[in-house]
């Protein structure tokens, strides 16, 4: 009964129109990432070159698109106080500002900026182990902002012209 439950249950899962993913089809062929400092860039790149249809080439005169890093910034915030003073919470910030043009430096898109905010339980007991989820909570931010950044290009690059 069992066996017969889940064997229906994957062909409806089939017959609904499921499927994974996949790589993201971007409207170019070709890439150059400019700025993005030590972690962005490399971590950019990666994810265009196993998470989308494109290349990424190493200057800017092979590449049909090129995407510049305007800026990234990080900022924390106290957002909350304990009943003796302390700091109980802090809310992080990461800042992306991009923009993406074609090699003749006509503009596919306009200077976009992300922002991404996290809550950071904070305890001066726990100083160590909380300054190393901060750094994991900058880090999950930073990759969200790279997924972001590749469904906009996606979403705008050549399809507006």
């Amino acid at each position: 009964m069992k066996k017969l439950l889940l064997l229906s249950l994957v062909l409806m899962l089939g017959a609904c129109g499921f499927h994974l993913r996949g790589p993201a089809q971007l409207p170019f062929e070709t890439i150059y990432v400019q700025g993005g400092g030590n972690q962005l860039g490399p971590d950019l790149q990666r994810y265009l070159r196993h998470g989308t249809n494109v290349n990424v080439v190493q200057t800017p005169g092979e590449a049909q698109a090129v995407l510049v890093i305007l800026g990234e910034g990080r900022e924390k915030r106290i957002l909350s106080l304990t009943g003796g003073g302390r700091v109980g919470e802090f809310e992080l910030y990461y800042r992306l500002s991009f923009r993406l043009h074609d090699v003749k430096g006509t503009e596919l898109m306009p200077a976009q900026q992300l922002e991404l905010k996290r809550i950071l339980a904070f305890s001066d007991v726990q100083v160590l182990a909380k300054e190393q989820e901060e750094a994991l909570l900058y880090r999950d931010m930073q990759n969200d902002a790279v997924q972001q950044v590749v469904r906009a290009t996606r979403s705008r690059g050549f399809a507006e012209r």
